[in-house]
């Protein structure tokens, strides 16, 4: 149910807050002070105690440089800053005002460091209103120290991190009081439609709390106000907590708006309703007037149509029994031609049949000449080979009958190993003695092989 209740709007209005608080915040890293000038055997004692001195000092919000060693430090402020320098046995200070350096002696002396920039307070006043109604009221305030003499004594600046946070916080809370009592006596409308009122009310007791009174000052009296000066008051935005009456509020004015855009859209309607009235009646008069002439111009079309389908008929008969007659007369010379050219390829055809065979006969008259001529010449080379056969062995017997006896026994002797080789091997030795003949004529060898043959085959002969 609590979701349900809860304004989005306001939701992000806080978280748009939170992130510009913090943005604002500026955080300072720890200032490093400069090494010491100086001579002599005790140089490196001197620069360890400012390092030691520089470790032990916290950080400040302000940039504020600490030179030298001993008793003869300086302090050099930047030119945006107040600073207030005090001396032990010395009632007022030493040095009051904006961007002063001095010199500093730690045994005696105390110095605070103020910026003198614009601070900004950022506001998120949750507030009653008179109807009892939840608002949220959000505001910045924005001042500056205006007398340093009556701020420091009257304000405490003595966080060296960040000298404002406490005077923040004070400017803070008397903001948001302000600008609770002054919405409670409003109602919700006053509060979201003028907010002059709380910016009015909210500056007066901020300025009747910080500022000092001029009219004081010039008495004497500087015991009024805080020494600051309140630069601006601004209302950012004013957001009622419950979404509920938030949307009620709103509803008037949209009712209001939708009621207007209705009667807008209902006024163009009836004006684009006629205007489509009027629109479709010049439609269908056109409409019909156009139909009126299609159809005078189909029957125009229609007519025109037929007549010239009537004389493209009769064009088309004439036609047709022309090409009639003209096909049959060609179809009559178109046979009357077949039957003469049918008569003379029967002419050719008995003509080129008495050539074949005239030409068959001729063919075979030939093939059988040279058929004769063939076996002729093959009889007549037959008869001169058999011719030259006879007569190479002629002459071979005379050659053969013209050898001499040593010729004869020399191949014999040549061919001896060769005739041995074929002779089967003998199962016993036979002598035969060949002396009687004689070995020197070619009687006496063939006499004496005979014998050998002789002997061979009886040797044979008695074996099988």
């Amino acid at each position: 149910m609590a979701s349900a209740e809860r304004n989005t709007y306001l939701d992000q209005v806080v978280a748009q807050s939170a992130q510009l608080e913090q943005d604002l915040r500026v955080k300072k890293a720890p200032m490093a002070q400069a090494p010491a000038p100086g001579g002599g055997g005790d140089t490196s004692n001197r620069a360890r105690r400012s390092a030691a001195e520089a470790a032990t000092t916290p950080p400040t919000a302000v940039d504020v440089r600490v030179t030298g060693f001993g008793p003869w430090k300086t302090v050099l402020v930047p030119p945006n800053a107040f600073v207030v320098h005090t001396r032990r046995g010395r009632d007022k200070p030493l040095h009051l005002g904006l961007g002063t350096s001095f010199r500093y002696r730690s045994a005696t002396d105390s110095y605070l460091v103020v910026p003198g920039t614009m601070q900004t307070i950022l506001l998120n006043a949750f507030c009653i209103c008179r109807e009892l109604q939840g608002v949220l009221v959000q505001a910045y305030v924005q001042w500056i120290v205006q007398d340093i003499a009556t701020a420091y004594r009257k304000l405490d600046f003595g966080d060296a991190s960040d000298p404002m946070r406490l005077v923040n916080l004070q400017l803070k809370e008397q903001a948001e009081a302000a600008i609770k009592d002054k919405v409670a006596t409003m109602s919700v409308h006053e509060v979201l439609s003028d907010k002059q009122p709380i910016i009015e009310e909210l500056t007066a007791r901020l300025r009747g709390v910080a500022e000092s009174n001029q009219e004081a000052q010039g008495a004497g009296d500087s015991d009024t106000g805080l020494g600051l000066r309140i630069v601006t008051v601004q209302i950012k935005e004013a957001v009622v907590t419950s979404a509920r009456l938030w949307e009620n509020l709103q509803k008037p004015f949209r009712s209001e708006q939708g009621q207007l855009a209705r009667l807008a859209e209902l006024g163009a309607q009836e004006i684009i309703t006629g205007r489509e009235l009027a629109s479709q009646r010049l439609d269908q008069l056109q409409r019909l007037e156009n139909d009126r002439e299609l159809a005078d111009l189909k029957a125009r079309n229609a007519a025109a149509a037929f007549d010239r389908d009537a004389a493209e008929r009769l064009r088309r008969g004439e036609r047709e029994q022309a090409d009639a007659r003209a096909l049959a007369s060609q179809a009559s010379e178109t046979t009357l031609h077949e039957l003469e050219l049918e008569q003379q390829r029967h002419a050719q055809e008995t003509e080129m049949r008495r050539l074949r065979l005239e030409l068959e006969q001729t063919l075979q008259r030939l093939t059988l000449d040279h058929e004769l001529a063939v076996a002729r010449d093959r009889a007549e080379q037959l008869h001169a080979a058999a011719l030259l056969e006879l007569e190479r062995d002629r002459v071979s017997q005379d050659i053969a009958n013209g050898r001499s006896p040593e010729a004869v026994q020399a191949e014999l002797i040549a061919r001896l190993p060769e005739i041995v080789a074929k002779l089967p091997k003998p199962d016993e030795l036979r002598t035969v003695n060949l002396s009687g003949a004689d070995g020197g004529s070619l009687a006496g060898i063939v006499a004496e092989l005979a014998a050998a043959v002789t002997a061979i085959r009886s040797a044979v002969a008695s074996r099988e």
